[in-house]
């Protein structure tokens, strides 16, 4: 077993320096094949994109509210626009789409309504191909149904189907969670008269792709090249203060942050809360983002390597306003950081009991370029393991001494 006194660490750190370069071709294949291609980072889309959205509202009806007489005369004033079926009826309430696509796609709604395949709440994603110039498009739909009332039982099961069209199906599915709570937030400004259709519904609609999908986009756009700070600060949890700002600019970078970063998907609740709790104590360290200057200034910026490489992928996505490549774009970062933080996590376990395996650890944490957040959250996850910590304290001294090294 490895011991931890300070002659170990030394002696270690000197095994790590008198190493020949070619001791790194013995670092396993499915290492270097975990790595992403740089080239293909920076190569992603070389076109421009013009992506076009769509919208359409529709009142869902039971046959078993028909029977009301107000319900019958507010359907026959759209009988042209409505499609009915033996349980119920569909009726276009508004659309952005031209005069041939709507049709379309309420016959498609229409079908999967009959077959059950919209639940109240839940956003479906699916390609439909309708009358478009880009004939097969990408189709968010989500049944809202109406509040149930014991003075009006008869609208038990009545309710809204909105409908969100733009890109493609695996693009909209990358903002699903933007998507159902962008069409939530719809719900309170929806009555069956829509006598706000004008003031309120359809302004709203009309902005979902620029609300629920252009933010990451936005944000690139604004900070350009410091992108690289942010999705360090996400990385390590670091807190993010935004000044001299709209409203609308500071909800973009906290979902920037939201989405970059790995909560959840990485470590345990406790893991995340000690490492935020940790990072809001140091307020000397928030990155802060002034946006009164063009360009935004940036105080106690930090990144590294790892975060710099990524910066001209999103550069080349935003350039060519495709949101929903930028979204990939993060998702492989993030997946890229999830991946060297179970490596390192591996490597940890097996130096507990290995020198060969302590000195990969080295290796690893040299080449990958993101030791410094790869071994904090490894010592947020380790602190109650005394033999890891040991471990973890040999490699920040060997990441410190090759930082020096560097400077001469």
């Amino acid at each position: 077993m490895i011991q931890s006194s300070p002659d170990c660490f030394r002696r270690y750190r000197e095994m790590f320096t008198s190493q020949t370069s070619s001791f790194q071709e013995s670092i396993d294949v499915d290492e270097r094949d975990g790595d992403f291609d740089n080239e293909e980072i920076g190569g992603y889309s070389q076109k421009i994109q013009q992506i076009n959205s769509y919208y359409a509202i529709y009142y869902y009806q039971s046959r078993r509210s028909e029977a009301s007489g107000e319900s019958v005369e507010w359907s026959q004033g759209r009988s042209d626009s409505t499609t009915s079926q033996d349980d119920f009826s569909l009726t276009l309430l508004d659309s952005s789409l031209a005069p041939e696509a709507e049709p379309e796609l309420r016959s498609y709604i229409s079908r999967r309504l009959s077959k059950g395949a919209l639940l109240g709440g839940m956003g479906n994603i699916a390609t439909v191909n309708l009358s478009l110039s880009e004939q097969a498009v990408g189709c968010y739909c989500c049944l809202l149904e109406q509040e149930k009332s014991p003075q009006q039982p008869e609208t038990d099961g009545n309710g809204w189907v909105v409908c969100l069209l733009g890109g493609s199906e695996k693009g909209l599915n990358a903002f699903r969670i933007e998507l159902d709570k962008y069409v939530q937030g719809l719900q309170a400004s929806l009555t069956p008269e829509m006598e706000n259709l004008e003031t309120d519904v359809r302004p709203y609609l009309s902005c979902w792709y620029e609300e629920a999908v252009m933010h990451i986009h936005r944000v690139v756009q604004l900070l350009q090249p410091n992108v690289g700070y942010l999705l360090h600060a996400a990385l390590s949890h670091k807190l993010v203060e935004v000044t001299g700002a709209d409203e609308k600019t500071k909800a973009d970078v906290a979902r920037f942050i939201k989405a970059a970063s790995l909560q959840g998907l990485v470590q345990e609740d406790t893991t995340t809360s000690s490492l935020c709790k940790a990072m809001s104590e140091e307020s000397n360290s928030n990155l802060i983002i002034d946006f009164s200057t063009t360009p935004p200034t940036l105080t106690n910026a930090v990144s590294n390597r790892f975060c710099d490489d990524w910066i001209q992928a999103f550069l080349n996505a935003a350039d060519r306003f495709n949101p929903f490549l930028l979204r990939q774009i993060l998702e492989n970062f993030k997946l890229k950081a999830i991946q060297d933080m179970n490596n390192l996590k591996r490597f940890i376990r097996q130096a507990e009991m290995s020198h060969y395996a302590l000195f990969r650890c080295c290796l690893f944490l040299q080449n990958c370029g993101n030791g410094d957040v790869l071994l904090q959250n490894a010592r947020a996850e380790h602190s109650s393991l005394p033999e890891a910590c040991g471990i973890i304290n040999v490699l920040e001294e060997f990441l410190s001494e090759q930082a020096q090294g560097t400077l001469y």
